[in-house]
């Protein structure tokens, strides 16, 4: 756990600025979780914009779901930019296998060469073309189903694979990691998901090289996790449940996140 304190504390340190191109339900929740973390938030999905801060900002989310046609085009310009300026970008596929036009803009993207990947199991099948995808942006697919379909993608792609669920899994060439954390009433909560991404590309700002990459999945999940922790002990429901959960994440030290969550390495 000591390179994922240290990256939870660069990215304190550092306020990584995260460009994010993420679906109409989240920015509000996404920008809030950024800023409670210690990054800095900005949404711009203008195409002719998103193409240069793409390679302004420190790094990149691109979240495919419930997004327009102009955004759409904005993601096919961002993508390669970030790519090109050396900044590491991150793909969520949300509720991609079963809904053309997000399945075929997330499979193209992949071109690009995202850092990380990070999804539900139903999305990881779904993205590879091994299954429909869940039930909208809910998993049908138990985490264990598609780990062998996350390493595939991770030699495919190069990006490190984390893939939600009770105990999250990251996945990269040669390192598995399992980060046992959170509370059953994360998933009632818009935006847990889709803020997951955002903070993943916040910790992969901060990241120094290749192998540091996969920590900083692990350190964004071991974050969300033990917040998730902390918050289900002060609240009963989804709506105090979400106020609890990100004061937790602005508050709680790296040495905290340790302590909470278990982390597993094979």
């Amino acid at each position: 756990m000591t390179r994922i304190s240290s990256i939870l504390t660069a990215v304190r340190e550092t306020t990584p600025l995260v460009h994010c191109m993420t679906n109409t339900v989240v920015p509000e929740v996404t920008a809030n979780v950024l800023l409670a973390v210690g990054a800095a938030p900005a949404m711009i999905d203008l195409p002719e914009e998103a193409e240069i801060f793409a390679g302004i900002a420190s790094a990149l989310l691109i979240n495919v779901g419930n997004g327009s046609a102009e955004q759409h085009q904005g993601m096919r310009l961002a993508a390669p930019a970030a790519a090109a300026a050396g900044k590491p970008w991150v793909l969520d596929p949300v509720a991609v296998g079963g809904l053309r036009v997000r399945t075929q803009l997330a499979r193209d993207l992949l071109a690009h060469r995202p850092a990380a990947i990070r999804a539900n199991a139903s999305e990881i099948l779904g993205l590879a073309g091994t299954s429909a995808g869940g039930r909208g942006v809910d998993s049908t697919d138990e985490v264990d189903a598609a780990v062998e379909t996350a390493r595939q993608l991770n030699a495919q792609t190069g990006a490190v694979v984390a893939i939600s669920g009770p105990v999250d899994v990251i996945v990269s060439a040669g390192r598995t990691t399992r980060i046992t954390g959170g509370d059953p009433l994360m998933p009632l909560v818009i935006g847990t998901g889709c803020a997951l991404g955002a903070t993943t590309a916040a910790c992969l700002a901060v990241a120094q090289s290749e192998e540091e990459r996969h920590d900083a999945v692990a350190a964004a999940h071991a974050l969300f996790g033990a917040a998730g922790i902390v918050a289900a002990r002060q609240a009963k429901a989804p709506g105090s449940f979400r106020t609890a959960w990100i004061d937790a994440l602005h508050t709680l030290t790296p040495a905290e996140v340790a302590e909470l969550v278990t982390s597993e390495e094979s």
